[in-house]
């Protein structure tokens, strides 16, 4: 990781304390420079089988992607009936998605498996970039090949292609991270809150044509396509930082794009559309913070910089302490939540490890004890653009006036009885 944001958040949840709640930062794999660049390897392993639930597989452009038919393992969802409870949604998702050999991606994709999840995984595009071809990288307002995240070692690629493929044969949704993780660290970094709607659709494209072409950079001969096609699959995204989203959302109405999930501190309430109503606006959220006044953001990174004031290798002696304390702001959220307005969730990783790894044991203790409770669906963000655009308008304007924590009074069944 390159650096660390410490910039304070305006503008949080209402009684959010200045200091309490930062922007998040993070690579999105591995938890120093070093050690991302490691990666694997590089050895050829067993190829992931070029599986299709259809039994087609119709190669795209140099064969990097195919179309494969639908994606497996998506739910079908139903209009809310005039009375009914609405679902607690909770997303989790990662940033960077980068699949190095300590082992991460593995665990969560298991872990949704068995917990019957489906997560959204923001791809970093250059993490399917060798280093040899970082000059085919062009940033926007940066010189040729740069990048605040390290590029991967070849065996880190091979091992994030294979995971991607089998995170969405699961039922998963490839989201896009963008490329060089710019974040806005000091006035004249030309962090992506300096970028116009133009620098990002370059940023995009340029995305995209990795993932795409990643056979044609790597020479890898002995993968099978990633499964899907990734012009049609790629419909929202996380910026850096959580900077830049006012230049992007015209890029990405412009490009289709049905959500952006970049909104920093915002409250635990219904969903709304920005952009002109084009696009939905997915923020990561001010949650409780136990044993502390302020709210904090619903990011593993952003616990770590109130908990260790941004230094991933905090003292050791207060990682348990760190890592209850991290869970229990999780299961504040989704509580606050599931017993008030039933508002989506949403929680943002990175696969680091940070403290130890204390924030991944964190997000899966409080995966684990959130899975299964009635009502409660993990879902992926595309998932849940899904189910919201087949709700009435008249149902979610209702949805949106409980305010963070508010159950409606009288009951779901009277509150949503006669939507007009």
């Amino acid at each position: 990781m390159s650096s660390i944001s410490r910039r304070k958040m305006l503008g949080g949840a209402a009684g959010a304390a200045a200091l309490g709640a930062l922007t998040a930062c993070g690579s999105g794999s591995g938890s120093h420079q070093d050690a991302v660049a490691a990666g694997s390897s590089g050895a050829p392993g067993s190829p992931t089988p070029a599986a299709s639930p259809s039994g087609k597989v119709t190669p795209i452009g140099d064969g990097s992607t195919a179309d494969t038919g639908p994606q497996p393992n998506q739910p079908t969802w139903q209009k809310l009936k005039p009375g009914e409870t609405p679902p607690q949604f909770v997303v989790f998702s990662w940033d960077g998605a980068g699949a190095t050999d300590d082992g991460q991606f593995d665990r969560f994709l298991k872990l949704a498996e068995q917990y019957k999840a489906t997560f959204t995984f923001f791809l970093s595009g250059i993490y399917t970039l060798p280093k040899s071809k970082t000059s085919l990288y062009h940033a926007p307002m940066h010189p040729v090949g740069a990048s605040d995240i390290p590029y991967l070692s070849d065996g880190a690629i091979r091992n994030t292609i294979q995971k991607i493929s089998q995170a969405w044969l699961a039922g998963h949704e490839i989201g896009t991270h963008f490329n060089g993780h710019f974040c806005s660290t000091r006035p004249d970094h030309n962090g992506v809150n300096r970028w116009a709607p133009a620098d990002w659709e370059s940023e995009i494209q340029q995305a995209v044509s990795f993932v795409t072409q990643w056979k044609t950079n790597t020479g890898f001969t002995d993968l099978p396509p990633l499964p899907f096609d990734y012009t049609k699959e790629l419909i929202g995204a996380r910026t850096p930082c959580l900077d830049g989203q006012k230049g992007l959302l015209p890029t990405a109405a412009k490009l289709g794009w049905k959500y952006d999930a970049s909104s920093p501190g915002e409250k635990q309430t219904w969903p709304i559309k920005v952009q002109n109503g084009q696009i939905w606006n997915f923020p990561l959220q001010s949650i409780p913070f136990p044993g502390e006044k302020f709210e904090v953001l619903s990011m593993d990174y952003n616990i770590m910089a109130n908990q260790s004031n941004g230094d991933p290798k905090g003292d050791p002696a207060k990682h348990d302490q760190w890592r209850t304390q991290a869970a229990g702001a999780y299961l504040a959220g989704f509580n606050r939540a599931y017993n008030g307005n039933r508002a989506p969730f949403f929680v943002g990783n990175h696969f680091e490890q940070w403290n130890g790894g204390i924030y991944m044991d964190a997000v899966e203790q409080a995966l684990k004890q959130i899975a299964g409770q009635p009502d409660v669906k993990l879902v992926s963000f595309r998932q849940l653009v899904e189910w919201l655009e087949l709700q009435d308008e008249s149902t979610l304007r209702k949805l949106r006036t409980l305010n963070v924590g508010q159950a409606p009074t009288g009951g779901w069944q009277t509150f949503l009885g006669a939507v007009g």
